[in-house]
């Protein structure tokens, strides 16, 4: 290579590195309106569906219901449940009587054996509509005839399109 193309490939280097410049700059103040908030699952202005501590019976329907909002964009929802006879832990929050997920009263406990058969696993992902801020998220979830009665837990995860995530988990009784 000689002197002549290595000045012209140094100026086309200065010439592409003062156009791009500004781009790059220009990115930067994307940086404002970026998603950097978690969704948020709320209860407020309806009546939200399973609550901490709630009791159903098997062969039932569990009528799911609460507000997902996001301050730039919803993504996805999934509703997993799965028993827990272990006693393990996932709560985000305690009920009315400062119950955790772990110490739901069980009136019945002696007439049911807990935690023994078939436990029941359900896990099920929903789309959200694109563009939305706002979902009002219901399903109808059935609860086979069959599976041991005891304690579960129901957890949803809601996703923002930023992949932002928050959890939502309480403790149920299935009789």
């Amino acid at each position: 290579m000689n002197i002549r193309s290595i000045k012209r490939l140094i100026a086309a280097c200065i010439v592409c590195c003062g156009l791009t410049a500004p781009i790059v700059s220009c990115s930067d103040s994307d940086d404002e309106t970026k998603d950097m908030t978690a969704p948020v699952i709320s209860a407020e202005g309806i009546t939200a569906n399973p609550i901490n501590c709630q009791q159903y019976r098997r062969g039932d329907t569990i009528p799911f219901h609460y507000l997902f909002t996001d301050d730039q964009e919803l993504g996805s929802y999934n509703i997993e449940i799965h028993n827990n006879f272990d006693h393990h832990s996932h709560s985000t929050e305690a009920d009315d009587h400062g119950h955790g997920m772990n110490e739901c009263d069980d009136d019945d406990d002696d007439e049911h054996e807990h935690g023994e058969g078939n436990a029941w696993v359900y896990n099920q992902s929903f789309s959200i509509p694109a563009g939305s801020r706002s979902y009002d998220a219901r399903n109808d979830i059935e609860i086979p005839a069959d599976i041991a009665p005891g304690l579960y837990h129901f957890m949803v995860r809601l996703t923002d399109r930023a992949g932002w995530q928050q959890l939502h988990a309480v403790a149920i009784m299935i009789l």
